[in-house]
């Protein structure tokens, strides 16, 4: 059984350190069935077992071959070749670096190189990879240099390039918090709320949170709450859609007062229902001290 016509099929190459696994999460994000450091000489078998099982085959197919496999690379045509015998047709994408940027990197990383088993010094073992990938890097259909990208402008020249489809957009998330029991791990932006009037001292609203009606209209009646969502919204405004185009998967928007049950709550629900109005259908909230 052969993959259907509209089925891409990507094999990714380079050199390493220069964003392979990168490039390889980012088709994962995308919709891509991905398979990192296959040995060349199993493509084929590969091809063929995913497409004879029972279950349906995926459509999207990315395979990541490189130094790593210890395969003798020269023999790609003959791979790709037996390929096109079976009807596929992958697009062969070379991700690349300078050798000076590849030797900066594993000295800020401190990794050790794929070749230094051989006990070679970092610079040779990079100009012995550089020369085995010599003959998939003459047989690229993208030669991608990332030597002057960081994560998020390799993640989108991705992206654009392969034209591997529309990214979905990051899950956005407003968070409330109480600052008695720390700050949320992985939050993206943190506004303190703590300054602001507190239904906690009236005894009608101690028992309530952000979320019911009365605590709204106490705070929606408190000019410096008003002035505190109208800042902190333009400001939210102006900048998470740059947060969008740098292709990340989550964001996180945490609001924190005392106890965690007014102010921070309904911060956090009213800019979530706003951001829901202007862009971000789909952002959600989350409580930690109730929920």
């Amino acid at each position: 059984m052969h993959p259907p016509a509209s089925s891409s099929f990507l094999l990714l190459t380079g050199m390493s350190g220069s964003g392979k696994s990168i490039a390889l999460r980012t088709l994962e994000d995308s919709g891509y069935y991905c398979i990192d450091n296959l040995p060349a000489e199993l493509l084929t078998e590969s091809i063929h077992s995913l497409h004879s099982q029972e279950r349906e085959a995926p459509d999207r197919l990315a395979f990541a071959i490189d130094i790593r496999s210890r395969s003798d690379l020269a023999q790609m045509p003959e791979w790709l070749s037996a390929l096109a015998r079976q009807g596929h047709a992958p697009q062969l994408v070379f991700i690349d670096s300078g050798d000076e940027i590849l030797l900066r990197r594993y000295a800020d990383t401190r990794r050790r190189h794929p070749l230094s088993h051989l006990g070679l010094a970092l610079a040779d073992a990079i100009a012995l990879e550089r020369q085995a990938l010599k003959p998939l890097r003459s047989l690229a259909d993208h030669i991608i240099d990332s030597s002057t990208m960081n994560v998020h402008q390799l993640r989108r020249e991705i992206i654009d390039r392969l034209g591997v489809g529309d990214e979905l957009p990051p899950a956005l998330l407003f968070q409330s918090f109480a600052y008695k029991r720390g700050l949320p791990p992985d939050a993206d932006f943190v506004f303190d709320a703590r300054m602001l009037p507190n239904p906690h001292w009236h005894p009608e609203l101690r028992p309530l949170s952000g979320r019911d009606a009365a605590v709204r209209q106490f705070f929606e009646n408190e000019p410096d709450v008003t002035a505190y969502l109208a800042q902190t919204q333009a400001m939210l405004d102006r900048w998470l859609p740059r947060l969008r185009q740098d292709t990340r998967s989550y964001i996180t928007i945490a609001f924190g007062c005392s106890g965690g049950r007014h102010r921070s709550v309904y911060l956090a629900e009213t800019l979530a229902a706003h951001a829901r109005r202007h862009g971000w259908p789909d952002a959600t909230t989350f409580h930690r001290e109730l929920d």
